[in-house]
């Protein structure tokens, strides 16, 4: 009996898909409760909603990520012996807890952006591989996939091919450039787009080269957007009963977060300003200065509070000086007032400045380096910062959930997961026995 004849006697053998939601989620573990935020059954919003997530790198598993956050249940499909691309990505890496384990570990970038999820090694190279996809798909509500336009209906796992099988599916394909135009067949990488699409032209100091943003944002504002996208879409199958394809890309949503900047050059047909580094092109004083230890940001919005700041660094004059009396006349006079402010703030300790303008009403900020973020006290008194047991990895720290409910806790319930660590359990929830499961793995179709 060939493989695919017997997953297609074994199909029509199944006369049902998925269990129960309550009976797929793993219970979890004693150890890994107390580091948790975990909502009783029934209360995290997309509770129910099983998602087929067929992504990699960064904008499709932050995407997926957010959507576990909220209670979906999350397949991850990854290659069966590479994974996920960001596995390889490291350092650093968290360190398997078995020495006699191969590998340096499960890296920081993969761990940032896959918790929550379940991950079977499958490929669909093999067209038994498709026929598994093809059943998980006809039980899912949401698949979410980042491949180039067009280049996953050779596999049959095209919206056309699965929306045949599920018309309720919503299939969501992120892409750089988007499934029309005529950059849609190129592959999109961040910082290309940051490049081409406006971003890095304004960011950087005002006389210094452009630069690209310090995390790939323009893959987290696609992830973003991309969520967003998928539960709308959610809202209107309920109402009609249909799914549809969502086409989110990089290009666009760079372009949607050019905010107030795009809309200025359209209203005002005029070339942008360029880049300003931490200051602002129409309010002085708003930018970060030097202090004897470290940079702090200030910013005097308006005449009161620039009234404030003077008091602040000891000269009230400035309040009556003609330079300085209103923002316009700030604007003007930027350079010789940054240059005046800058030389008291190098006078003292970034933490003493920090003691003096705290509760003056001035908007005041230290610049803090990631370390010193993740340890700011009100990062840990939010909850950001959360500690789980990795199955591989034992006690890792991970970034929580940013968004809070009332009535739902939002967390980490399951770690990010080892290479095909759910592929028995996703594949028993189909039916498969070990029989059934062990013949695949060792036809190469399941790691």
């Amino acid at each position: 009996m060939t493989l695919l004849f017997m997953l297609n006697h074994f199909a029509r053998r199944s006369t049902c898909g998925f269990a129960n939601i309550s009976e797929i989620r793993c219970p979890l573990p004693p150890q890994w409760r107390r580091y948790s935020t975990f909502s009783p059954s029934g209360t995290l919003p997309l509770e129910g909603v099983r998602i087929l997530d067929m992504t990699r790198v960064l904008a499709g598993p932050f995407c997926t990520q957010i959507l576990g956050d909220l209670g979906a249940d999350v397949i991850k499909v990854e290659h069966p012996v590479r994974g996920d691309d960001t596995r390889a990505w490291g350092p650093p890496y968290a360190k398997y807890k078995d020495e006699s384990k191969e590998g340096p570990g499960e890296s920081a970038y993969y761990l940032a952006v896959n918790r929550n999820k379940r991950s079977i090694g499958l490929s669909f190279a093999h067209a038994s591989g498709v026929e598994i996809l093809h059943r998980l798909a006809k039980e899912c509500d949401v698949l979410v996939e980042n491949y180039l336009p067009g280049s996953l209906k050779k596999y049959r796992m095209d919206y056309e091919t699965l929306s045949a099988i599920n018309p309720k599916l919503i299939y969501a394909s992120i892409t750089g450039y988007g499934q029309t135009g005529p950059y849609s067949n190129r592959a999109g990488y961040d910082v290309m787009v940051e490049a081409e699409m406006g971003l890095m032209h304004i960011t950087g100091s005002r006389d210094g080269p452009p630069v690209k943003v310090g995390v790939a944002v323009t893959d987290l504002t696609t992830g973003l957007y991309t969520s967003n996208a998928i539960m709308a879409a959610l809202l209107a199958r309920a109402k009609t009963g249909k799914g549809q394809q969502i086409d989110a890309c990089l290009s666009d949503c760079q372009v949607a977060t050019l905010a107030n900047l795009a809309s200025s050059a359209l209203i005002s047909g005029e070339k942008d300003s360029g880049r300003w580094g931490t200051a602002h092109p129409s309010i002085v004083p708003y930018r970060s200065y030097k202090t004897l230890d470290g940079d702090v940001l200030l910013g005097g919005g308006n005449d009161r509070l620039f009234g404030v700041l003077a008091d602040k660094v000891g000269h009230p004059e400035w309040k009556s000086d003609p330079r300085f009396l209103t923002n316009s006349a700030r604007v003007q006079h930027r350079t010789e007032l940054d240059g005046l402010i800058e030389e008291e703030t190098r006078q003292k300790p970034m933490q003493e400045w920090l003691d003096i303008f705290h509760d003056s009403g001035i908007p005041y900020a230290a610049i803090n380096d990631v370390q010193g973020t993740l340890n700011h006290s009100h990062v840990q008194a939010r909850g950001m910062i959360v500690e789980v047991v990795h199955s591989a990895c034992g006690p890792i720290k991970l970034v929580n959930t940013p968004i809070k409910y009332s009535h739902a806790q939002p967390g980490i319930r399951r770690p990010p997961p080892t290479l095909g660590q759910h592929t028995n359990e996703i594949l028993r929830d189909l039916h498969f026995n070990d029989k059934e499961i062990a013949f695949l793995r060792d036809g190469g179709v399941i790691s």
